[in-house]
């Protein structure tokens, strides 16, 4: 029944990289919009970045701009997020989303498929 997967989380130091990856059922992946979250402890979950079927649109949020950057395969049914420069405040569990519209959204509750979550951490 789990429809989206997430993997590619793990230990970094700062200013590393890592790629994380989330392999998509079917339907899930259908959704036109493909997006990912994170929460940190204590915080609430926050937008990250998404991405419209054709790639022609990407979004990201303000904090990670210029560093990250979403992709998709869908030949592969799999979203990417290649994160660079990361930081300390990176530090999060990366969750990725299915969002079965035509319309953006950076609005958790507009997304319809949830991964269960990877850990991301970076260490100073």
């Amino acid at each position: 029944q789990v429809q989206l997967v997430e993997s590619g989380g793990g230990l970094v130091q700062a200013g590393g990289s890592l790629r994380l990856s989330c392999a998509a059922a079917g339907r899930a992946f259908s959704a036109d919009y493909m997006g990912w979250f994170r929460q940190a402890p204590g915080k609430e979950r926050e937008f990250v970045a998404a991405i419209n079927w054709s790639s022609s649109s990407t979004y990201y949020a303000d904090s990670v701009r210029g560093r990250f950057t979403i992709s998709r395969d869908n030949a592969k049914n799999t979203v990417y997020l290649q994160m660079n420069s990361l930081k300390p405040e990176d530090t999060a569990v990366y969750t990725c989303a299915a969002r079965r519209a035509s319309r953006y959204s950076h609005n958790d509750y507009d997304y319809h498929y949830w991964g269960q979550g990877t850990q991301v951490t970076v260490s100073s």
